[in-house]
């Protein structure tokens, strides 16, 4: 065996540990890159970002090893690396997964090895999602033609508030004053249209209200939605005091569990089908559907319970829907009402007859039957 050959074979050795197994940035299984720089094993998405970074990377099993880089990695690795580079991320900083968006994994990376945020040095000026307070300006879609605008918009921390304005003269009556306690915040750069765009989510009554935003730079779109990740989780430790960071954490905030379009019918099921965007929020339990899927309010929202109570999905096709274009139909039972509904291709009925089966699985919580009240009333 010449010396590549072995070189190659250390090198798969080491990324089999089990410090080692995951992408160091995103934890994404069985890295095949290393950064040659920083002694890091990635995935082939991150390893895109190290490269712009002018690191140095290498595939562990098409390129060719040197002896010294090989010793390096041995020495290095990503256990090394994390007490170095992530020794004081904030517990409430959201760490990217391997399915999130690029932007989200691109600033964790720089944020890391670039801009050395999380190694337990006190920055001046301090950074913006640690400070209780964030205001600038962010592109915002309007109601009439769609157009995204320039707002104001300003965080606290000590009001638990976002609010934003017009005018950037904020000195005039903001047009919303969204409550830290009512607000989730999500990436969604393909709906928006824009790498960094950003979805804000807050209820009005009981009804969800959606604000479409973006910046053109991505470090100032992650230090919003991490500022205000900061100001949720400080609502939650104010409203939970003897909630643990384990239990608190998954709640600052929320991806949704499945979104689309689907064909919905009326009550007797013999109204026209129309097609409608869908939200399935399986932390709220709620199935929302929109006119579009850039609707600022939503048309309804349905309490999803469990098996136990009378909740139920199935893959069927809806009695009035014989003459229609889609034809994999859902029919949902809940406590009030039977739900018709068609989806456009077969994986489409499958795959959300499956995220509502899994929320119909998961056990009521307190606040669970709090939402279940106020969405009836």
């Amino acid at each position: 065996m010449d010396r590549q050959e072995i070189n190659k074979k250390i090198l798969q050795e080491l990324v089999k540990l089990p410090d080692n197994n995951h992408c160091a940035d995103c934890g994404a299984p069985e890295p095949e890159w290393a950064s040659c720089k920083l002694g890091v094993f990635v995935c082939l998405q991150c390893s895109g970002v190290h490269r712009n970074l002018s690191g140095r990377i290498k595939s562990i099993i098409l390129d060719f090893w040197e002896d010294d880089l090989v010793k390096f990695m041995k020495s290095n690795g990503n256990a090394i690396a994390k007490v170095e580079y992530e020794k004081a991320v904030p517990v409430y900083y959201y760490r990217p997964q391997k399915d999130d968006c690029a932007v989200l994994r691109e600033q964790w990376i720089r944020a890391k090895y670039e801009r050395m945020e999380f190694a337990g040095v006190l920055k001046y000026p301090p950074l913006g999602y640690t400070t209780g307070f964030y205001e600038g300006m962010l592109l915002k879609k309007g109601k009439v033609n769609g157009q995204y605008l320039k707002r104001k918009f300003i965080l606290s921390q000590a009001e638990f508030t976002l609010t934003y304005h017009n005018k950037e003269d904020e000195s005039k009556k903001p047009k919303a004053c969204i409550h830290i306690k009512d607000l989730n915040v999500t990436f969604q750069p393909d709906k928006i249209g824009h790498a960094n765009g950003l979805q804000i989510s807050y209820l009005v009554d009981t009804h969800t209200r959606n604000l479409y935003v973006y910046h053109e730079s991505g470090e100032e779109i992650v230090t919003w939605f991490n500022a205000i990740r900061a100001a949720r989780f400080a609502y939650l430790k104010t409203a939970y005091p003897t909630g643990s960071d384990k239990e608190l954490v998954p709640r600052i905030t929320r991806n949704y569990l499945k979104e689309g379009y689907m064909e919905k019918t009326g009550p007797t099921q013999l109204e026209q089908f129309k097609k409608r965007w869908f939200i399935l929020d399986a932390q709220e339990r709620k199935l929302l559907y929109f006119k579009g899927q850039l609707d600022a309010t939503e048309q309804k929202a349905v309490f999803i319970g469990t098996e136990s109570r009378g909740f139920s999905v199935k893959e069927s096709l809806p009695k009035g829907a014989r003459g229609n274009k889609w034809k994999y139909g859902i029919v949902m039972e809940t406590k009030e009402r039977q739900f018709a509904f068609l989806c456009e291709r077969k994986e489409e009925q499958k795959e959300w007859v499956e995220a509502l089966k899994l929320v119909m699985a998961k056990p009521m919580q307190p606040q669970d039957y709090t939402t279940e009240a106020n969405l009836k009333g």
